[in-house]
């Protein structure tokens, strides 16, 4: 039996919300937040940038343990702000 060539791979990326200088900046309206690829991709590329990651969420978002873990281990790139 032949089986149809599988499609080629690509590696996902992702778009921060917004950038300034020195900040990445990724804005989610959720009432949780987990270390999602998304996340660690843009926590990469603020590494590989010199800058820091910003997440804009509302006050009573929760982070989950994961993202928790991701932020206390990399205190100073990773930074929560409130959404106004």
């Amino acid at each position: 039996m032949n089986n149809p060539p599988s499609l080629p791979h690509f590696p996902r990326g992702t778009r921060p919300d917004a950038e300034t200088a020195g900040k990445i900046y990724l804005i989610k309206n959720v009432s949780a937040l987990r270390a999602t690829h998304q996340v660690r991709l843009l926590a990469l590329k603020a590494i590989e940038d010199g800058k820091k990651l910003v997440l804009k969420v509302p006050r009573a978002c929760r982070f989950d343990r994961s993202l928790a873990d991701l932020a206390e281990a990399m205190p100073h790139i990773i930074q929560r702000e409130d959404l106004p």
